[in-house]
Order: structure tokens, then C-alpha cells, then sequence
């Protein structure tokens, strides 16, 4: 009896496995991020490195952190993720980020909101669907002392077809 279960067992293991096919794994099923490149404001096809920057989503406690930001580095280019439910996304840009002794931020802070429309791409049958931003525009809050001087937007898509590509130039 015991024999005749695990002969059941394995042979109800092998349909499933020959039953999956390459759509049943996901392999390029990411929504893609924002890519941004700083640049020097003065020389501005010079790429310029952000010293010590560090991002939060408006309203959010956790720092952002993807592949290409760690938090507090020195970095010439970034890549960070947007809302796939609403149509805009907010971020505080910290450049000099460190905490003073009682844990305040002390960097320079600029707000930066990202507008943009959504779209759905299927994927696969595995993937599903995935969100695309197009029309995307940007606006920087003016405060007394900003850090970013200007913002242009290279890409308005934001899709798959363009992942590895900068969308957005900061100039600083």
C-alpha cells in the first residue's frame, strides 16, 4: 500500500513538472524603475556625483534603497521605483545626508514629485501584467536653499523597452 501511494506521489510529481511551461516562470517581469543621472549645472554635458545622497518617498520612514542606491553614497546616477497605483510619486532628495546628535537630518533637502500617466503591459501568463509610466513631468518645490537647479526629463515613457536608459537629468 505504502509503495503504491508514493508510485502515485511520483508520478503525480512528473505530470506537474512536464506540465509547466517557459511562461510559467517569470524571468522579465519587473516594473521598471526611474533612471536618473545628476549632472553639473554650470557644464551641463558633465556628469556630477551627488555627495552622500540618500531618498525617502514622501510621507515615508523607510529609506530607498535599490541595486544602484545605497544609502549615503556618493553617486553620479540612481534608479528608483514610482507608485503603480497612483499618478504621481513624491521623494525627498538629501544631498550631504548625515544625522546630527540627536538623529535629525542634517542634509540639504529638495522635494521632487514625478506626475506621469499608467499603463499595463502584459508580460506573460506568469508575469502578468506590468505598470508603465508615460507623460512623465516633474516639479521641484522651491524652498530658500534647493540643491537641484533644474530638471529635464530625457524620456517620457518609462517602459521596458528602455530600462537601461536615463529618463531624467538633475542638474545640481
Amino acid at each position: 500500500m505504502v509503495k503504491l501511494k508514493f508510485l502515485g506521489l511520483l508520478i503525480t510529481a512528473v505530470i506537474l513538472i512536464l506540465a509547466c511551461e517557459k511562461d510559467d516562470i517569470c524571468v522579465d517581469g519587473d516594473t521598471p524603475l526611474l533612471q536618473i543621472s545628476f549632472f553639473d549645472a554650470e557644464d551641463t554635458n558633465t556628469v556630477s556625483t551627488v555627495t552622500s545622497i540618500r531618498v525617502i518617498g514622501d510621507g515615508q520612514t523607510e529609506v530607498i534603497e535599490t541595486d544602484s542606491l545605497v544609502d549615503r553614497t556618493d553617486l553620479e546616477n540612481i534608479s528608483i521605483p514610482l507608485k503603480t497605483t497612483e499618478t504621481s510619486t513624491t521623494f525627498q532628495f538629501i544631498v550631504d545626508s548625515e544625522d546630527d546628535d540627536d538623529g535629525n537630518e542634517t542634509g540639504n533637502i529638495d522635494t521632487v514629485t514625478f506626475s506621469y500617466e499608467l499603463g499595463d503591459e502584459y508580460v506573460s501568463r506568469a508575469c502578468g501584467f506590468i505598470a508603465n509610466y508615460n507623460n512623465v513631468t516633474s516639479n521641484v518645490s522651491l524652498d530658500t536653499n534647493n540643491w537641484i537647479k533644474s530638471i529635464e526629463i530625457i524620456t517620457e515613457d518609462v517602459n521596458l523597452d528602455n530600462i537601461n536608459t536615463t529618463h531624467v537629468k538633475i542638474y545640481h
